[in-house]
């Protein structure tokens, strides 16, 4: 019986993060690391079966460590070109890309990914 291929699930840290102001611009690296340890603990909900997250960093971000289920790629240089060419090379394997950036959209769904907004991997900020 062959085994199912995990969902790659590509994480645009950045655009995640910036989905919410809660400070995240006064420690980028921090935020990142913080959505990291969310993802590893909570997983993608709405998502049964196995996954492969990677959460792609940029920027100040870049050299957050890989944790126990979440995979870190740090972009060499703009995030949204390099979880592009990480679609690319997925081949025909499943991929979902979080982020809320129109433009990294389109050209995902145009190599075949699936695409959900921030809130996917982020609950939306609390109206007290």
């Amino acid at each position: 019986m062959e085994e199912a291929v995990p969902l790659l699930v590509i994480v645009d840290a950045a655009n995640v993060v910036g989905s919410v102001p809660d400070g995240w611009w006064r420690d980028r690296r921090g935020a990142a690391e913080r959505l990291r340890d969310r993802l590893a603990a909570q997983g993608v909900p709405g998502h049964e079966g196995p996954v492969d997250i990677l959460l792609v960093v940029e920027g100040a971000a870049r050299g957050v460590e890989p944790v126990p289920g979440v995979r870190v790629a740090s972009a060499p240089g703009s995030g949204d070109d390099h979880m592009v060419a990480l679609v690319a090379e997925a081949g025909d394997r499943p991929v979902l890309v979080v982020t809320a950036d129109r433009e990294l959209r389109r050209r995902v769904r145009e190599l075949g990914a699936d695409v959900a907004g921030p809130r996917t991997v982020r609950p939306a900020p609390r109206r007290d």
